[in-house]
């Protein structure tokens, strides 16, 4: 594959990356205007900041694969990226413990104000009367809005503190999360207001979506306790930045931010921001996943993905459909041989039925084999005698998905083969 690097790289990555056959161009001075003057024979495309627009996959005319080296996909026209078949793919969870570590460096640096330390001993200011007033934290209460990977990586570091963490009740957390969070004492809110009204310290860690989207407005703000720490790591477009400077200005809240709505899309540029500029503000320039130990894990992730790839997977896609989009799944056992699976989608075309997604995964002892496909359209009523018919056809079995609409888990069967 022709892979281009639109941001900076480890040269290690790029070594592997061409240990493995690829062909690795890094241009990552590369603007999201230019870019797609530059995709025309890029197989596959990585960044980091550099935005991905929809005139990017327009231009294309080979690339298969995009894959943004973080978590945060929203910078990718995901959409169009799907509707010209382009994989779109992320590494989530590898940078947890940078964001982390970031998080509780704000954290402190709020209460123990270690940033205005550092300014008046840089002017030769000793002001110890003024910098020895600090709740500290210990024995304090940690909000965390957000309960994947970053957020309960925060979590032990804050117990490790000695603070008192609580979280929203969310159904569907696993077993082995569940266990944790029990292991750490984390208390689970039922609401948002609850968090809000325990809580000391309110650290986000949710994706950027349209649901996030100003999720830190004026009532959420108010309900906060006086003098509380609001910290945001996350995304800029989860805060409403006016409401947040109205909060400060009235010195209901304080607030630790690496992250702005109009932060520059670039490593270096002039920049004025009012929330950045406040006196209860400690800002950092997004550098939350800026670690070494981050990047390194970061760039595993993507030769990873890469690997997969080239093997004909699709690791951590964020814009496939889920199984069982279509109308009915169809499975078929049958033996190994040249040509066989080539006369079952022959049967399928003759009635019209449009393969989504299919998997053929072959037994030990590589004698026969089980495909499964989902299928779009009228099944015919007499598919499964004409696929039982085929000599090498051991057995086929045909589910609908019920009414509940694409992505159903609800199943009935409505026949079976031969066995």
């Amino acid at each position: 594959m022709h892979l281009l690097f639109a941001d900076s790289v480890a040269d290690r990555t790029t070594a592997e990356l061409e240990s493995r056959g690829h062909r690795c161009s890094v241009e990552p001075t590369l603007t999201s205007a230019e870019l797609p003057g530059r995709i025309a024979g890029v197989d596959g495309l990585v960044v980091r900041s550099t935005k991905v627009n929809r005139a990017v996959f327009e231009a294309a005319d080979k690339l298969a694969l995009v894959i943004r080296a973080g978590a945060g996909t929203n910078t990718i026209d995901v959409e169009a990226a799907a509707r010209n078949g382009v994989v779109v793919s992320n590494v989530p969870g590898r940078n947890s413990v940078a964001v982390a570590e970031l998080t509780m460096g704000l954290i402190l640096a709020l209460d123990r104000r270690i940033a205005d330390n550092v300014a008046d001993a840089r002017q030769g200011r000793w002001a110890k009367a003024t910098y020895s007033k600090a709740n500290g934290l210990f024995g304090s209460t940690l909000g965390i809005v957000g309960l994947g990977s970053i957020g309960l990586a925060v979590a032990e570091r804050a117990a490790g503190f000695g603070m008192r963490i609580c979280c929203l009740d969310r159904p569907g957390r696993s077993r082995a999360t569940l266990d944790r969070l029990a292991e750490l004492d984390v208390v689970c809110h039922g609401s948002l207001a609850q968090l809000l009204a325990a809580a000391d310290v309110v650290s986000l860690h949710v994706p950027s979506s349209p649901e996030t989207c100003n999720l830190v407005d004026g009532d959420f703000l108010a309900a906060m306790k006086p003098g509380a720490i609001l910290v945001n790591t996350s995304r800029g477009e989860v805060v409403d930045e006016a409401a947040l400077l109205a909060a400060l200005d009235a010195g209901h809240v304080r607030a630790g931010l690496d992250v702005f709505a109009d932060e520059p899309g670039s490593g270096a540029a002039e920049w004025d921001s009012p929330l950045a500029r406040h006196p209860g503000v400690v800002a950092t320039h997004h550098i939350g996943a800026s670690t070494a130990q981050a990047q390194a894990a970061v760039a595993a992730g993507v030769v990873e993905i890469v690997d997969a790839f080239a093997a004909g997977e699709a690791r951590n896609c964020v814009n496939l459909a889920p199984r069982g989009l279509g109308s009915a799944t169809l499975t078929v056992r049958h033996l190994d041989k040249v040509g066989v699976l080539a006369r079952v989608l022959e049967l399928l075309r003759e009635a019209g039925l449009n393969v989504e997604h299919m998997q053929n995964r072959i037994f030990a002892g590589g004698e026969a084999a089980v495909a499964t496909m989902d299928l779009a359209g009228t099944v015919p009523t007499d598919l499964l005698a004409h696929l039982d018919a085929i000599p090498e056809v051991l057995g086929s079995s045909l589910v609908a998905l019920d009414s509940a609409g694409p992505g159903s888990t609800g199943t009935v069967s409505i026949g079976t083969g031969s066995t």
